[in-house]
């Protein structure tokens, strides 16, 4: 710990900074156990597409309710 913050002493950043980038590079180049910077972006990118396709699943439901809706009025009338 004492060379990180040396370094980030000369490298003017907070030192827990400086152990987070170094940690994350680990991680990047397959010498320590974790998610990668690309796994993490990849999942984060497949969550967004879920909550979409949620939204329009929920939008879809809800046209279909109102259209059969409409529809049976309109038979009974």
């Amino acid at each position: 710990m004492a060379v990180i913050r040396r370094v980030a002493s000369q490298l003017d950043v907070h030192p827990e900074a400086l152990r987070t980038w170094v940690k994350r590079a680990e991680i990047d180049a397959g010498t320590a156990p974790g998610r990668t910077s690309d796994d993490a972006a990849r999942i984060a990118e497949l969550e967004r597409e879920v909550r979409e396709l949620r939204r329009a699943n929920e939008i879809l439901k809800t046209a279909s309710a109102f259209f059969a809706a409409a529809e049976l009025d309109r038979k009974t009338k």
